[in-house]
């Protein structure tokens, strides 16, 4: 197993997106069930120092979510969104709210490219309403969230 997986994580200039790349050491299929399947879900998205509860899942194309973050302290966030399109193994396009900023809808295209060797990179293109949506984005320290998420999911995938 590969232990120097790295998350890029780059916001365009020319558009108000922002775009993420990782590798897994994984087939497309894991990892797309992975992000699907909300008792794998609730075990990697997000920070470690979160708990994430699901009050509504319908993973298909026309479906839509709602989930919370809590922290220890009490604090929750709420997400929500809908499922555009779902093209097994391969791309998931889905929209994404942050309760606390309604304006601030983006929609994300993730797309999976089978590597060598059983391996996946995953490409993530989040387009938001403006560019201070997306700086907002990424000043909320959706870093730590996508970077720590994506170390659980490489355990997931591993166990």
């Amino acid at each position: 197993m590969n232990t120097t997986l790295a998350t890029t994580i780059t916001a365009d200039p020319t558009v108000p997106a922002i775009r993420i790349t990782r590798e897994f050491d994984a087939p497309p299929a894991a990892v797309y069930r992975a992000h699907l399947d909300p008792d794998l879900v609730v075990r990697w998205l997000g920070p470690r120092r979160l708990t994430m509860t699901i009050q509504r899942w319908d993973a298909k194309t026309g479906g839509g979510y709602r989930y919370t973050h809590a922290g220890e302290d009490g604090t929750e966030h709420h997400f929500f969104g809908s499922f555009h399109e779902l093209r097994e193994n391969e791309r998931i396009v889905q929209t994404f709210t942050y309760e606390g900023f309604p304006d601030g809808v983006a929609i994300e295209t993730m797309t999976l490219t089978e590597l060598p060797g059983g391996r996946t990179r995953l490409e993530a293109f989040s387009l938001g309403e403006s560019f201070e949506a997306r700086d907002a984005m990424i000043g909320s320290g959706m870093e730590e969230g996508v970077v720590e998420g994506y170390e659980r999911l490489d355990e997931v995938l591993a166990g």
